[in-house]
């Protein structure tokens, strides 16, 4: 694997050997030394076009768990604010001597034309592009799963994911949909019909407008963020109507089955998608999707920079 542009890309061995690995590197965060020498030498380069604090600051912490040089890019301040081009951009980063590449865009399709352009010969990790795609956060949301729901030996096949909320505009739904499928999981979009996707149908998912009827059965549920800077028209009629018909309050947690785990990428809007009460609850693992979110992007870029498999990965009497 040189790249990791889409979810869609990775085998079902592909995305168990990410989680597997990311497995062995979660014990890093309760070591008295959180770091390995397993990219010592190797550089990683944040490349934002877009604001971002969970993402940017979960890469970086990973590059330098795995003892890489990092260097931090943001579209604000430098010469992409005067006009420069991705290209020129790109050749900038190579002859920095730059070995991954993560990018944060606003287009969407960014990642894949920096990666098949010739333009660098590093690795280009997809870190959100427009609308699109969001493959590390899919594969963060799997992990997360897997452990609180998942066995040896089907992992989470077979367990069925509620996604509510923002479709329309959530890469983050859209990478989720196509992990969870490759993981045999069974996954259920909710949302108005005004923010789901035209061609919905062809995603191979089940879709529902009524969030009560479909809680109870689910063994997940990941509330989206409604995303009201990528809107130019009223989805919806009000907030408040919003809430109501797909937000997840106290009430309806009280529907779910007792294993059942609360999922968000975040950032929340609490009080709009999801209560206070809920998002603080024991249910949810939202803050734990950020710390697995570390040990997954260190898993990334440990397979996409080392040519090696978690076997290999160095114990904690070599550091």
């Amino acid at each position: 694997m040189k790249h990791l542009l889409s979810a869609g890309d990775l085998s079902r061995d592909e995305a168990e050997l990410v989680l597997t690995t990311a497995a062995e590197l979660r014990s890093l965060a309760d070591r008295p030394i959180k770091k390995l020498p397993a990219l010592r030498g190797r550089t990683v380069v944040n490349l934002f076009f877009e604001d971002s604090t969970r993402t940017r600051i979960s890469f970086e912490a990973a590059a330098k768990r795995l003892s890489a040089d990092v260097i931090n890019f943001a579209a604000k301040g430098s010469s992409l604010s005067k006009g420069e081009s991705l290209k020129d951009t790109a050749l900038t980063l190579e002859a920095m001597g730059a070995d991954a590449v993560v990018i944060r865009h606003g287009a969407s399709g960014a990642p894949h034309r920096l990666a098949n352009s010739g333009w660098v010969r590093s690795s280009v990790v997809n870190a959100g592009d427009g609308t699109h795609e969001h493959p590390t956060q899919a594969l963060l949301d799997a992990f997360t799963m897997w452990r609180h729901l998942g066995s040896s030996e089907s992992g989470i096949e077979g367990r069925r994911v509620a996604i509510v909320g923002d479709v329309l505009h959530s890469r983050v739904a859209r990478s989720n949909v196509l992990l969870l499928k490759t993981l045999g999981a069974e996954v259920t979009l909710v949302s108005p019909p005004t923010l789901l996707p035209v061609g919905v149908d062809t995603w191979g998912v089940e879709t529902s407008y009524d969030l009560d009827a479909v809680l109870p059965k689910t063994d997940a549920v990941m509330m989206l963020r409604v995303q009201a800077e990528r809107m130019n028209a009223a989805f919806f009629p009000t907030t408040r109507e919003y809430s109501r018909r797909y937000g997840l309050d106290a009430r309806r947690m009280a529907t779910l089955q007792d294993h059942t785990i609360v999922m968000h990428p975040g950032p929340m809007v609490r009080g709009m998608e999801i209560t206070a009460d809920v998002a603080d609850s024991q249910r949810s693992v939202i803050v734990e999707q950020v710390t697995n979110g570390v040990a997954v992007r260190m898993a990334v870029l440990y397979l996409l920079l080392s040519g090696a498999d978690a076997s290999d990965i160095p114990s904690e009497d070599n550091l």
